[in-house]
Protein backbone atom coordinates (compact mmCIF):
# COMPACT_ATOMS: atom_id res chain seq x y z
CA UNK A 1 0.00 0.00 0.00
CA UNK A 2 1.22 3.20 -0.92
CA UNK A 3 1.20 6.02 1.61
CA UNK A 4 0.99 10.00 0.82
CA UNK A 5 1.28 12.74 2.91
CA UNK A 6 -1.39 14.72 4.67
CA UNK A 7 -2.92 17.85 3.68
CA UNK A 8 -2.05 17.07 -0.25
CA UNK A 9 -4.11 16.92 -3.04
CA UNK A 10 -3.60 13.10 -2.90
CA UNK A 11 -3.59 12.63 0.85
CA UNK A 12 -5.99 9.47 2.65
CA UNK A 13 -8.44 11.53 4.64
CA UNK A 14 -10.00 9.96 7.79
CA UNK A 15 -13.13 12.11 8.70
CA UNK A 16 -14.46 11.04 12.39
CA UNK A 17 -17.63 12.01 13.25
CA UNK A 18 -17.50 11.94 17.16
CA UNK A 19 -14.38 13.54 18.91
CA UNK A 20 -14.09 11.93 22.17
CA UNK A 21 -11.30 9.84 23.70
CA UNK A 22 -11.84 6.89 21.34
CA UNK A 23 -11.61 8.93 18.24
CA UNK A 24 -8.74 10.54 19.83
CA UNK A 25 -6.90 7.32 20.24
CA UNK A 26 -7.98 6.84 16.45
CA UNK A 27 -6.29 9.91 15.23
CA UNK A 28 -2.97 9.07 16.53
CA UNK A 29 -2.94 5.85 15.33
CA UNK A 30 -4.40 7.51 11.50
CA UNK A 31 -1.44 10.71 12.28
CA UNK A 32 1.33 7.39 12.90
CA UNK A 33 0.74 6.55 8.85
CA UNK A 34 0.70 9.75 7.84
CA UNK A 35 -3.44 10.04 7.28
CA UNK A 36 -4.92 13.22 6.99
CA UNK A 37 -7.76 13.49 10.03
CA UNK A 38 -10.49 15.61 10.39
CA UNK A 39 -11.84 15.43 13.40
CA UNK A 40 -16.04 16.55 13.71
CA UNK A 41 -18.06 17.24 16.83
CA UNK A 42 -20.61 18.99 18.60
CA UNK A 43 -18.38 21.19 20.92
CA UNK A 44 -15.52 22.58 20.12
CA UNK A 45 -12.05 21.63 21.37
CA UNK A 46 -13.40 17.63 21.67
CA UNK A 47 -10.29 15.08 22.45
CA UNK A 48 -9.53 14.44 18.85
CA UNK A 49 -10.10 17.69 17.57
CA UNK A 50 -7.05 18.52 19.47
CA UNK A 51 -4.50 16.09 17.63
CA UNK A 52 -6.32 16.63 13.71
CA UNK A 53 -5.01 18.10 10.71
CA UNK A 54 -8.35 19.97 11.21
CA UNK A 55 -11.66 20.39 13.05
CA UNK A 56 -15.26 21.24 12.60
CA UNK A 57 -18.14 21.63 14.76
CA UNK A 58 -21.36 20.89 13.38
CA UNK A 59 -24.94 19.64 14.43
CA UNK A 60 -23.92 15.79 13.45
CA UNK A 61 -27.96 15.69 13.78
CA UNK A 62 -28.57 17.74 11.14
CA UNK A 63 -28.46 15.64 7.99
CA UNK A 64 -27.74 18.93 5.86
CA UNK A 65 -24.70 20.12 7.97
CA UNK A 66 -23.17 16.69 7.88
CA UNK A 67 -24.00 16.50 3.76
CA UNK A 68 -22.47 19.68 3.30
CA UNK A 69 -19.39 18.59 5.86
CA UNK A 70 -18.80 15.96 4.06
CA UNK A 71 -19.02 17.14 0.27
CA UNK A 72 -17.17 20.41 1.07
CA UNK A 73 -13.84 18.01 3.24
CA UNK A 74 -14.57 14.73 0.56
CA UNK A 75 -12.92 12.48 3.04
CA UNK A 76 -11.39 9.20 1.49
CA UNK A 77 -12.95 7.54 4.75
CA UNK A 78 -16.02 8.32 7.18
CA UNK A 79 -15.66 6.91 10.54
CA UNK A 80 -18.83 7.17 12.42
CA UNK A 81 -17.46 7.19 16.32
CA UNK A 82 -21.43 7.78 18.10
CA UNK A 83 -24.47 7.49 17.64
CA UNK A 84 -26.29 10.66 17.65
CA UNK A 85 -25.29 10.71 13.99
CA UNK A 86 -27.94 11.72 10.92
CA UNK A 87 -28.03 8.16 9.18
CA UNK A 88 -30.01 9.73 6.52
CA UNK A 89 -26.82 11.90 5.74
CA UNK A 90 -24.78 8.50 5.81
CA UNK A 91 -26.84 6.75 3.29
CA UNK A 92 -26.73 9.48 1.30
CA UNK A 93 -22.68 10.00 1.24
CA UNK A 94 -22.51 6.82 0.42
CA UNK A 95 -24.92 7.24 -2.90
CA UNK A 96 -22.58 9.91 -3.59
CA UNK A 97 -19.86 7.28 -3.67
CA UNK A 98 -18.16 8.15 -0.09
CA UNK A 99 -17.18 5.10 1.87
CA UNK A 100 -19.08 5.09 5.48
CA UNK A 101 -17.33 2.07 8.04
CA UNK A 102 -18.04 -0.10 7.67
CA UNK A 103 -21.12 1.03 5.81
CA UNK A 104 -24.03 2.86 6.73
CA UNK A 105 -26.51 0.11 7.01
CA UNK A 106 -24.67 -1.19 9.53
CA UNK A 107 -24.69 1.71 11.52
CA UNK A 108 -28.17 1.86 11.00
CA UNK A 109 -28.74 -1.91 12.17
CA UNK A 110 -26.17 -0.75 15.51
CA UNK A 111 -27.39 2.28 16.77
CA UNK A 112 -30.16 1.94 17.73
CA UNK A 113 -31.37 -1.25 19.64
CA UNK A 114 -34.51 -2.22 18.15
CA UNK A 115 -32.99 -2.89 14.16
CA UNK A 116 -30.15 -4.80 15.88
CA UNK A 117 -32.08 -6.68 18.41
CA UNK A 118 -34.76 -8.02 15.60
CA UNK A 119 -31.34 -8.30 13.00
CA UNK A 120 -29.63 -10.91 15.91
CA UNK A 121 -32.21 -12.68 16.93
CA UNK A 122 -35.22 -12.81 14.26
CA UNK A 123 -32.79 -12.90 10.93
CA UNK A 124 -29.20 -14.56 12.37
CA UNK A 125 -31.56 -17.07 14.88
CA UNK A 126 -28.88 -15.66 17.60
CA UNK A 127 -29.70 -16.44 21.54
CA UNK A 128 -31.00 -13.43 23.00
CA UNK A 129 -32.40 -12.16 26.37
CA UNK A 130 -36.38 -12.23 25.71
CA UNK A 131 -37.60 -8.24 24.87
CA UNK A 132 -40.11 -6.23 24.21
CA UNK A 133 -40.46 -2.67 22.63
CA UNK A 134 -43.12 0.05 24.03
CA UNK A 135 -43.53 3.46 23.97
CA UNK A 136 -45.47 4.39 26.63
CA UNK A 137 -45.68 3.85 30.19
CA UNK A 138 -48.56 1.34 29.84
CA UNK A 139 -46.85 -0.41 27.35
CA UNK A 140 -43.63 -0.18 29.87
CA UNK A 141 -45.98 -1.62 32.76
CA UNK A 142 -48.05 -4.75 30.75
CA UNK A 143 -44.10 -5.44 28.93
CA UNK A 144 -42.46 -5.52 32.61
CA UNK A 145 -45.49 -8.13 33.86
CA UNK A 146 -44.49 -10.08 30.86
CA UNK A 147 -41.17 -10.67 30.56
CA UNK A 148 -41.09 -10.31 34.71
CA UNK A 149 -38.89 -8.87 37.56
CA UNK A 150 -36.23 -8.07 37.53
CA UNK A 151 -36.01 -6.79 34.18
CA UNK A 152 -33.92 -4.13 31.86
CA UNK A 153 -35.60 -1.29 30.92
CA UNK A 154 -33.06 1.05 27.82
CA UNK A 155 -34.23 3.70 25.45
CA UNK A 156 -33.49 2.28 22.09
CA UNK A 157 -31.25 4.92 20.92
CA UNK A 158 -29.03 5.87 23.79
CA UNK A 159 -24.94 5.38 24.35
CA UNK A 160 -22.59 4.90 27.36
CA UNK A 161 -25.61 3.70 29.49
CA UNK A 162 -27.58 6.64 29.36
CA UNK A 163 -31.33 6.14 30.45
CA UNK A 164 -30.57 2.44 31.68
CA UNK A 165 -31.60 1.04 34.46
CA UNK A 166 -33.16 -2.38 36.36
CA UNK A 167 -36.64 -2.23 37.85
CA UNK A 168 -36.74 -5.20 40.08
CA UNK A 169 -40.53 -4.91 40.92
CA UNK A 170 -43.56 -3.28 39.94
CA UNK A 171 -42.68 -0.13 42.23
CA UNK A 172 -39.76 0.39 40.07
CA UNK A 173 -41.06 1.40 36.60
CA UNK A 174 -42.19 5.10 37.19
CA UNK A 175 -38.87 5.15 37.88
CA UNK A 176 -37.11 3.93 34.86
CA UNK A 177 -39.54 5.48 32.79
CA UNK A 178 -37.93 9.13 34.19
CA UNK A 179 -34.61 7.77 34.14
CA UNK A 180 -35.31 6.67 30.48
CA UNK A 181 -36.71 10.04 28.96
CA UNK A 182 -33.76 11.54 30.66
CA UNK A 183 -31.41 10.17 28.35
CA UNK A 184 -29.05 11.43 25.94
CA UNK A 185 -30.97 10.30 22.28
CA UNK A 186 -34.06 9.49 21.24
CA UNK A 187 -35.92 8.17 23.97
CA UNK A 188 -39.12 7.84 22.31
CA UNK A 189 -39.43 4.27 22.44
CA UNK A 190 -37.78 1.62 25.09
CA UNK A 191 -36.50 -1.85 25.08
CA UNK A 192 -38.15 -4.11 27.75
CA UNK A 193 -34.95 -6.99 28.36
CA UNK A 194 -35.62 -9.98 30.96
CA UNK A 195 -32.75 -10.15 33.11
CA UNK A 196 -30.16 -12.61 31.95
CA UNK A 197 -28.72 -14.01 35.26
CA UNK A 198 -25.11 -14.40 33.88
CA UNK A 199 -21.98 -15.27 35.12
CA UNK A 200 -20.04 -12.55 33.40
CA UNK A 201 -20.51 -10.46 30.36
CA UNK A 202 -17.62 -9.43 28.09
CA UNK A 203 -16.65 -7.75 24.96
CA UNK A 204 -15.57 -9.41 22.35
CA UNK A 205 -12.97 -7.15 20.01
CA UNK A 206 -13.71 -8.50 16.46
CA UNK A 207 -12.10 -6.51 13.43
CA UNK A 208 -12.67 -7.76 9.92
CA UNK A 209 -11.62 -6.54 6.88
CA UNK A 210 -13.41 -8.64 3.16
CA UNK A 211 -10.63 -11.59 3.80
CA UNK A 212 -10.09 -11.45 7.35
CA UNK A 213 -11.43 -11.73 10.69
CA UNK A 214 -9.68 -11.71 13.80
CA UNK A 215 -10.58 -11.89 17.71
CA UNK A 216 -8.67 -10.06 20.84
CA UNK A 217 -8.81 -11.91 23.62
CA UNK A 218 -11.49 -11.55 25.78
CA UNK A 219 -12.53 -8.61 27.66
CA UNK A 220 -14.31 -8.55 31.26
CA UNK A 221 -15.94 -5.33 32.27
CA UNK A 222 -17.44 -4.12 35.36
CA UNK A 223 -20.58 -1.43 35.08
CA UNK A 224 -22.16 1.25 37.11
CA UNK A 225 -25.28 2.62 35.35
CA UNK A 226 -24.82 1.10 32.33
CA UNK A 227 -21.34 2.39 31.60
CA UNK A 228 -18.37 0.75 32.09
CA UNK A 229 -15.81 2.07 34.89
CA UNK A 230 -13.27 -1.09 35.13
CA UNK A 231 -12.21 -3.30 31.96
CA UNK A 232 -9.94 -6.44 32.13
CA UNK A 233 -7.99 -8.56 29.98
CA UNK A 234 -8.35 -11.75 29.01
CA UNK A 235 -11.63 -12.83 31.24
CA UNK A 236 -11.12 -16.23 31.77
CA UNK A 237 -13.65 -18.61 30.27
CA UNK A 238 -14.30 -22.29 29.22
CA UNK A 239 -12.77 -23.36 25.94
CA UNK A 240 -16.44 -24.00 24.90
CA UNK A 241 -17.59 -20.74 25.73
CA UNK A 242 -15.00 -19.28 24.03
CA UNK A 243 -15.90 -20.81 20.94
CA UNK A 244 -19.32 -19.99 21.11
CA UNK A 245 -18.48 -16.34 21.54
CA UNK A 246 -16.09 -16.26 18.66
CA UNK A 247 -19.07 -17.95 16.53
CA UNK A 248 -22.09 -15.65 17.82
CA UNK A 249 -19.31 -12.37 16.79
CA UNK A 250 -18.11 -13.83 13.70
CA UNK A 251 -22.05 -14.43 12.32
CA UNK A 252 -23.32 -10.62 13.75
CA UNK A 253 -19.84 -8.71 11.76
CA UNK A 254 -20.03 -11.00 8.67
CA UNK A 255 -24.05 -10.03 8.85
CA UNK A 256 -23.67 -6.19 8.92
CA UNK A 257 -20.34 -6.49 6.63
CA UNK A 258 -17.76 -3.69 5.75
CA UNK A 259 -14.11 -3.08 7.72
CA UNK A 260 -13.44 -1.94 11.00
CA UNK A 261 -13.25 -3.05 14.37
CA UNK A 262 -16.66 -4.19 16.63
CA UNK A 263 -17.25 -4.61 19.80
CA UNK A 264 -19.15 -7.43 20.66
CA UNK A 265 -21.30 -7.32 23.72
CA UNK A 266 -22.16 -10.93 25.62
CA UNK A 267 -23.43 -12.49 28.39
CA UNK A 268 -21.99 -15.71 29.66
CA UNK A 269 -23.70 -18.34 32.16
CA UNK A 270 -21.58 -21.63 32.32
CA UNK A 271 -21.10 -22.21 28.65
CA UNK A 272 -23.75 -20.56 27.40
CA UNK A 273 -23.28 -17.08 25.42
CA UNK A 274 -25.85 -14.60 25.17
CA UNK A 275 -25.77 -11.87 21.99
CA UNK A 276 -26.10 -8.36 23.77
CA UNK A 277 -25.35 -5.52 21.55
CA UNK A 278 -22.71 -4.60 18.96
CA UNK A 279 -20.74 -1.60 18.42
CA UNK A 280 -19.46 -1.15 14.76
CA UNK A 281 -16.22 0.95 16.27
CA UNK A 282 -13.34 0.94 18.74
CA UNK A 283 -15.22 0.19 22.29
CA UNK A 284 -14.93 1.37 25.61
CA UNK A 285 -14.04 -1.23 27.54
CA UNK A 286 -11.53 -2.24 25.06
CA UNK A 287 -9.13 1.16 25.97
CA UNK A 288 -7.52 -1.80 28.20
CA UNK A 289 -5.39 -3.10 24.93
CA UNK A 290 -3.41 0.60 24.72
CA UNK A 291 -1.62 -2.00 27.25
CA UNK A 292 -1.86 -5.28 26.65
CA UNK A 293 -1.78 -6.24 22.56
CA UNK A 294 1.10 -4.85 20.06
CA UNK A 295 -1.64 -3.37 18.22
CA UNK A 296 -4.34 -1.36 19.93
CA UNK A 297 -8.15 -1.69 19.22
CA UNK A 298 -7.40 1.91 17.57
CA UNK A 299 -4.50 1.06 15.57
CA UNK A 300 -6.33 -3.21 14.29
CA UNK A 301 -9.77 -0.56 13.16
CA UNK A 302 -7.36 1.68 11.36
CA UNK A 303 -5.37 -1.34 9.64
CA UNK A 304 -8.66 -3.16 8.87
CA UNK A 305 -10.14 0.27 7.45
CA UNK A 306 -7.46 0.56 5.01
CA UNK A 307 -7.26 -3.61 4.40
CA UNK A 308 -3.86 -3.97 6.07
CA UNK A 309 -3.23 -7.35 7.53
CA UNK A 310 -4.81 -7.31 11.12
CA UNK A 311 -1.89 -9.83 12.40
CA UNK A 312 -1.31 -8.67 16.37
CA UNK A 313 0.52 -9.97 19.66
CA UNK A 314 -0.77 -10.13 22.81
CA UNK A 315 1.74 -8.98 24.94
CA UNK A 316 0.59 -9.32 28.58
CA UNK A 317 -2.26 -9.34 30.90
CA UNK A 318 -3.98 -6.15 31.83
CA UNK A 319 -6.86 -4.01 33.20
CA UNK A 320 -8.44 -0.31 32.70
CA UNK A 321 -9.50 1.84 35.10
CA UNK A 322 -12.22 4.42 34.08
CA UNK A 323 -12.35 8.21 35.91
CA UNK A 324 -15.02 9.87 36.40
CA UNK A 325 -15.52 13.62 37.53
CA UNK A 326 -16.78 14.47 40.86
CA UNK A 327 -17.30 17.87 39.82
CA UNK A 328 -18.56 20.65 37.23
CA UNK A 329 -16.08 22.92 35.95
CA UNK A 330 -15.12 25.26 32.73
CA UNK A 331 -11.80 25.10 33.38
CA UNK A 332 -11.14 21.29 34.98
CA UNK A 333 -8.17 20.13 35.96
CA UNK A 334 -7.29 16.52 37.36
CA UNK A 335 -4.59 15.64 39.86
CA UNK A 336 -2.79 12.81 39.36
CA UNK A 337 -0.63 11.28 42.11
CA UNK A 338 2.89 10.16 40.91
CA UNK A 339 2.10 6.60 42.13
CA UNK A 340 -0.52 6.09 38.87
CA UNK A 341 2.81 6.84 36.85
CA UNK A 342 4.69 3.35 37.53
CA UNK A 343 6.54 0.82 36.00
CA UNK A 344 3.53 -1.25 35.04
CA UNK A 345 0.88 1.49 34.78
CA UNK A 346 0.61 4.97 32.90
CA UNK A 347 -2.80 7.50 32.79
CA UNK A 348 -4.54 8.52 29.51
CA UNK A 349 -5.85 12.66 29.91
CA UNK A 350 -8.60 12.77 27.64
CA UNK A 351 -8.84 16.57 27.76
CA UNK A 352 -11.79 17.38 27.30
CA UNK A 353 -12.76 21.18 27.72
CA UNK A 354 -15.54 20.79 30.32
CA UNK A 355 -16.09 18.21 33.31
CA UNK A 356 -19.52 17.16 35.05
CA UNK A 357 -20.39 14.69 37.55
CA UNK A 358 -19.94 11.71 35.88
CA UNK A 359 -18.23 12.36 32.81
CA UNK A 360 -15.64 10.34 32.03
CA UNK A 361 -11.76 12.10 31.82
CA UNK A 362 -9.44 9.51 32.35
CA UNK A 363 -8.25 6.19 32.09
CA UNK A 364 -5.73 4.24 34.17
CA UNK A 365 -4.07 1.00 32.74
CA UNK A 366 -1.95 -1.59 34.53
CA UNK A 367 -0.16 -4.75 33.80
CA UNK A 368 0.67 -7.75 35.34
CA UNK A 369 1.53 -11.32 35.05
CA UNK A 370 -2.79 -12.36 35.90
CA UNK A 371 -5.74 -10.34 34.80
CA UNK A 372 -6.99 -10.19 38.41
CA UNK A 373 -3.63 -8.70 39.73
CA UNK A 374 -3.78 -6.07 36.71
CA UNK A 375 -7.49 -5.34 38.01
CA UNK A 376 -6.34 -4.95 41.67
CA UNK A 377 -3.77 -2.62 40.41
CA UNK A 378 -6.12 -0.30 38.67
CA UNK A 379 -8.66 -0.23 41.70
CA UNK A 380 -5.97 1.50 43.66
CA UNK A 381 -4.55 3.30 41.11
CA UNK A 382 -7.59 4.67 39.83
CA UNK A 383 -7.61 6.69 43.78
CA UNK A 384 -4.54 8.49 42.68
CA UNK A 385 -6.50 10.60 40.74
CA UNK A 386 -8.68 13.39 41.85
CA UNK A 387 -10.31 16.69 40.69
CA UNK A 388 -11.80 17.53 44.07
CA UNK A 389 -9.07 19.30 44.77
CA UNK A 390 -9.02 21.96 41.67
CA UNK A 391 -12.94 22.25 43.10
CA UNK A 392 -11.41 23.53 46.40
CA UNK A 393 -8.95 25.62 44.99
CA UNK A 394 -11.28 27.10 43.09
CA UNK A 395 -14.15 27.95 46.02
CA UNK A 396 -10.84 29.19 47.64
CA UNK A 397 -10.21 31.83 44.44
CA UNK A 398 -13.41 33.09 44.73
CA UNK A 399 -13.65 33.61 48.42
CA UNK A 400 -10.23 35.17 48.09
CA UNK A 401 -11.95 37.68 45.35
CA UNK A 402 -14.19 38.76 47.84
CA UNK A 403 -12.07 39.34 50.12
CA UNK A 404 -10.22 41.31 47.96
CA UNK A 405 -13.26 43.04 47.17
CA UNK A 406 -14.22 43.57 50.79
CA UNK A 407 -10.85 45.49 51.38
CA UNK A 408 -10.96 47.50 48.58
CA UNK A 409 -14.86 48.64 49.25
CA UNK A 410 -13.02 49.25 53.54
CA UNK A 411 -10.40 51.37 52.21
CA UNK A 412 -12.75 53.78 50.01
CA UNK A 413 -15.05 53.97 52.49
CA UNK A 414 -12.37 55.16 55.03
CA UNK A 415 -11.07 57.33 52.02
CA UNK A 416 -14.07 59.37 52.15
CA UNK A 417 -15.39 59.39 55.51
CA UNK A 418 -12.52 59.00 57.39
CA UNK A 419 -11.60 56.48 60.40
Amino acid sequence: MHFPAPLKANSIKIMLLGSGELGKEVAIEAQRLGIEVVAVDRYPNAPAHQVAHEAHVIDMQNKEEVLDLVRRVRPTYILPEIEAISIEALFEAEKEGFTVIPNAEAVNKTMNRKNIRRFAAEELGLKTSAYRFVTTLEELREAAETIGFPCVIKPVMSSSGHGQSVARTAADIDRSWEIAKEARGDASELIVEEFVHFDYEITLLTARTESQTVFCEPIGHEQKDGDYIFSWQPMAMSPLALERAKEIAKKVTDGLGGRGIFGVELFVRGDEVYFSEVSPRPHDTGMVTLITQSQSEFALHLRAVLGLPLDFTFFTPGASAAYKAKTESVTPVLAVDEKAFAADSFVRIFGKPESHEGRRMAVVLTMAASESEALAKARERIGYLDDRIEARREVTEEREERDDETCVIKKVFKFIFGS
